[in-house]
């Protein structure tokens, strides 16, 4: 049994590390990056799931989303009873993560204000906020990608947690995942599948990345339950209790 503690723990370092990665390239490198911005954010993002799950894979099983911890509860690969120790460690590394990009991008040459236009927050539709314009789609096709694309990233995750499955191409796989996922939806809503993802920067930018939070919470618990039934219809086994450790990326 791993304990709570440490679950909290390893989530926490592993969602800070997502969070780095993937908002921290899109915040502090992606303005200097021209046309090559989207791959390399989406490249952030799966290399830093990459690294997440090889280093703390083997403790917590390194969910670092609630999504994903929603579909392995689900399919009780993880026990209900560990889940808030999962979610506490997931919001605290993404606020943290946040907190750290956003010390490093003020001390850049210049001003730097965090707004939801200039702060890797995840929005739809069209604004101009303190001087900021951003341009995302609209609010349904911001909802069939968070809700399709989370639920590919959990079938995927679930995939994973077969016997046959090659433990030692856990990392890769997810971590190529959420870099396809970000590659089709960061023109659309800056890619969330992922609720503390999007707080972790929404909480620092306010604004219309707050008023809008709520659905890149919803929605992707509402892709994760999706694609839980997606997996149930291609492998129909018997489902049983296992170790946070043993059942994720």
């Amino acid at each position: 049994m791993v304990a709570h503690s440490r679950i909290l723990m390893a989530e926490a370092i592993g969602t800070f590390i997502l969070m780095m990665g993937g908002p921290g390239t899109a915040v502090l490198a992606a303005d200097r990056l021209d046309g090559a911005a989207v791959l390399a954010i989406a490249l952030g993002f799966g290399l830093a799931l990459m690294i997440a799950a090889y280093a703390v894979g083997p403790i917590s099983g390194c969910h670092i989303n609630p999504a994903v911890t929603l579909g392995l509860v689900l399919m009780r690969k993880v026990e209900a009873a560990k889940a808030p120790a999962y979610l506490v460690g997931q919001v605290v590394g993404a606020m943290a993560g946040g907190a750290v990009i956003y010390a490093i991008a003020k001390q850049q040459v210049g001003v730097f204000d965090a707004t939801p236009g200039s702060f890797a927050t995840n929005l739809w539709g069209q604004s101009i906020e303190r001087g900021n314009e951003y341009l995302f789609f609209d609010f349904w096709g911001m909802v069939l990608v968070e809700v399709i694309l989370t639920a590919l990233l959990v079938f995927v995750v679930l995939a994973t947690t077969s016997k046959k499955f090659a433990v030692g191409q856990v990392g890769l796989t997810v971590g190529m995942t959420l870099t396809l996922i970000h590659l089709v939806s960061i023109p659309v809503d800056n890619t969330s599948v992922n609720p503390v993802r999007s707080l972790g920067m929404a909480y620092i930018a306010g604004g219309e990345a707050l008023e809008q939070l709520w659905a890149f919470i919803v929605f992707p618990l509402v892709g994760a339950v999706l694609g839980v039934l997606a997996w149930m219809a291609v492998d129909d086994r018997a489902t049983t209790s296992t170790d946070g450790a043993d059942s994720s990326t």
